[in-house]
């Protein structure tokens, strides 16, 4: 599949901003399943965009900028091919072994209620870890409603579970902080998803989890859409959570009175083609 991405977050700010300074995890990497064929990042600023890898092997871009800044946009164009590999990833940095991924974070924080959620589904699936892994991706989006009113980028896997509700980065944090629960090592990916329904207009990226599995390696499991990831996901960065992930991060001095104005279009670039 050919999928094409745009992908546009735009700041304003009531008072300019004398600085700003951003890092940016908005690449994608080629893997098995997943090949980058163009991908362009523009900021609207006079600044340069300077590529690095974090620790955990996820493109980098930073730049800073003076002001005053009003307003500052950022934009990303691109087309990847994916294809189907049932969630398995293949090919993949990993600078870490998958004991890290039993770190518990503010973010994913396994609360009572999650730990006996966790307990409930590992005594009705048997100790097989995939047999697991797949009631907790079963059950969770049965469970948990998707609402995007009631929580924001700090919600932690507590507070989202205790509110039944959320976005995907909500079903994330709850799924791996009920994995690790279970000696099962997980992370967090954040990316793009190709809508079955023909949504192209979205309002944000999307989120799902990984969790490693003996003699099988890194499998994909994206609860908000109860699915394995296919060739609808473009995998973006991964990390302990959302904060390691995150597509834009940074600071700014002034700029009082910031509004913040995503736009995603993910569509596929065949069906681009046809409509000219």
């Amino acid at each position: 599949m050919r999928i094409r991405i745009a992908h546009e977050t735009l700041y304003t700010y009531a008072v300019p901003a004398n600085a700003v300074i951003q890092t940016l995890r908005l690449t994608p990497r080629n893997f098995s399943g997943q090949h980058v064929a163009n991908w362009r990042i523009d900021v609207d600023q006079d600044c340069r965009l300077d590529a690095h890898e974090d620790a955990f092997g996820n493109i980098t871009h930073t730049f800073s900028a003076s002001g005053p800044i009003p307003a500052m946009t950022i934009r990303v164009d691109g087309l990847v091919e994916t294809s189907d590999t049932a969630g398995v990833v293949r090919g993949a940095i990993e600078r870490f072994p998958p004991g890290l991924y039993l770190r518990e974070t503010d973010l994913t924080k396994a609360d009572p209620a999650i730990r006996a959620y966790a307990e409930e589904r590992r005594a009705r699936a048997g100790d097989g870890t995939l047999s697991i892994l797949h009631a907790l991706l079963d059950d969770l989006p049965a469970d948990m409603a998707y609402d995007k009113d009631p929580t924001h980028a700090s919600t932690t896997a507590s507070e989202a579970f205790a509110l039944k509700s959320g976005v995907c980065q909500d079903f994330a944090h709850i799924f791996i902080a009920a994995a690790r629960h279970l000696g099962i090592p997980a992370r967090y990916v954040g990316g793009y998803f190709l809508h079955a329904d023909g949504t192209i207009d979205q309002e944000a990226g999307h989120a799902w989890a990984e969790a490693y599995v003996e003699d099988l390696g890194w499998v994909g499991f994206d609860p908000a859409n109860a699915i394995c990831p296919s060739e609808q996901h473009i995998r973006i960065a991964c990390g302990l959570d959302y904060l390691n992930a995150a597509p834009v991060r940074g600071s700014r001095h002034g700029g009082d009175g910031e509004f913040l104005t995503v736009k995603v279009r993910v569509d596929q670039a065949a069906r681009q083609v046809q409509v000219q």
